[in-house]
């Protein structure tokens, strides 16, 4: 490809949410063959400092960061003015640093990203792609934040649907994925390609239970642990692990553990204190670093979303559950891109949203077989290291950017 490659993001290193780090890993990867400018927001305090430089030069990667707010984006007010200072920042640089010849890789999260990539990608005379995390107006009537055909969500709906149109290329992360965005376009336009999240094959690895630091910090060595690590937000409904943890008050054995933080935890905490779960257990965001620690402290994993989520979002968590070799309850739609990889490779169970009987079956049933849970995880570790790696993720993008 001809000129830089510009990518948009309101996170970037040393952000370490899924967003910011994926981010990261795509430009730092692309790096190595294109020239690659990074125009990202200032850091969060989510997981990483709070300061950084202004510009620098990181793995190859330049990166130059916009000045905006960084207020508490739980309180909803305080996310949208995030949003619009970030928006507005990373196009007032882009108009200065970007030339005709370049391309912006764009992510969804802010949903104005991607129209302010597209503005200044237009005004440059640059090429842009979009990569969907999350599809919109979709995202918004899930978790009820809109209510579906009203009027808020037909404008959207044609506004994405323009913006879909409008850009060079569209990368979403399943097949799912696919279906719903190519319900907005032509049946045969060709612009819309499926490139996955990947594995951390190198860095997280399968690791006996008895060697687990964290287990014997949180003395539940001797436990079967149900584990959720991620976001605790709106969208993942997770009060149905407590409703599941409630139906197992009497097996003293299996114990949750929930490790993140986000909108719903503190609620969450609250229910489990009043429901007396003393079998449920909170723990707060860890470091990237200890991420194989957190996953291998788990004999099964939980990914979890409220219903409707099939086509919305495709969980990147998963694909590091796989290269710990843990086996997976998918409490998600049956046609959802998690289901659809749970059941090939043969690696748990999955479950209906909002079903927690069915979700305390599949726990006894998994905590009554180590055996058969034994199996599953090497067909996980299996899928991530044949069809999941970095490597193979990175060649997608190189190719795609190619021939733009």
């Amino acid at each position: 490809m001809r000129g830089k490659l510009f990518v948009f993001s309101e996170l970037y290193y040393p952000d370490e949410s899924a967003t910011g780090y994926v981010l990261t890993r795509i430009a730092e990867g692309l790096a190595k063959s294109l020239t690659v400018h990074v125009l990202c927001g200032p850091p969060s305090t989510y997981g990483g400092s709070a300061r950084a430089p202004l510009f620098e030069t990181r793995k190859g990667v330049i990166i130059e960061r916009c000045p905006a707010t960084t207020l508490d984006k739980n309180i909803m007010l305080l996310r949208l003015l995030n949003v619009v200072t970030v928006s507005l920042s990373i196009f007032w640089k882009a108009l200065w640093r970007m030339q005709r010849g370049d391309s912006v890789l764009v992510v969804t999260n802010p949903p104005t990203l991607p129209f302010v990539a597209l503005a200044a990608s237009r005004l440059r005379s640059a090429k842009c792609l979009l990569l969907i995390h999350d599809v919109f107006p979709e995202a918004l009537t899930a978790a009820k934040m809109l209510q579906p055909g009203g009027f808020p969500v037909r404008f959207l709906d044609g506004l994405y649907q323009l913006l879909y149109r409008k850009v060079d290329r569209i990368v979403v992360l399943g097949r799912d994925m696919l279906r719903l965005v190519m319900q907005k376009l032509n049946p045969d336009d060709l612009r819309v390609h499926v490139i996955t999240n990947w594995a951390d094959l190198e860095e997280i690895l399968p690791a006996h239970r008895a060697h687990n630091v964290l287990l014997k910090k949180l003395n539940l060595a001797d436990k079967f642990v149900v584990q959720y690590a991620g976001n605790i937000g709106r969208m993942h409904g997770l009060e149905v692990l407590l409703e599941a943890a409630k139906i197992l008050k009497g097996r003293t054995d299996i114990h949750f553990l929930l490790v993140g933080s986000g909108a719903k935890k503190q609620w969450l905490e609250s229910l489990a204190k009043k429901e007396g779960l003393n079998d449920v257990s909170f723990l707060s965001p860890q470091p990237r670093s200890d991420l194989a620690d957190v996953l291998n402290a788990s004999d099964v994993a939980i990914i979890s979303f409220i219903p409707g989520m099939a086509g919305v979002s495709v969980p990147s968590k998963m694909y590091n559950i796989l290269a710990a070799g843990k086996p997976i309850i998918a409490l998600v739609d049956h046609d959802s891109e998690t289901a659809m990889v749970v059941r090939e490779e043969q690696i748990g169970w999955v479950v209906p949203p909002g079903r927690p009987d069915l979700v305390a079956a599949a726990l006894e049933e998994a905590s009554g077989d180590r055996q058969c849970l034994l199996e599953m995880g090497k067909r996980a570790r299996a899928a991530a290291e044949g069809k999941y790696s970095f490597q193979r993720v990175i060649e997608s993008y190189r190719e795609l950017l190619e021939n733009v």
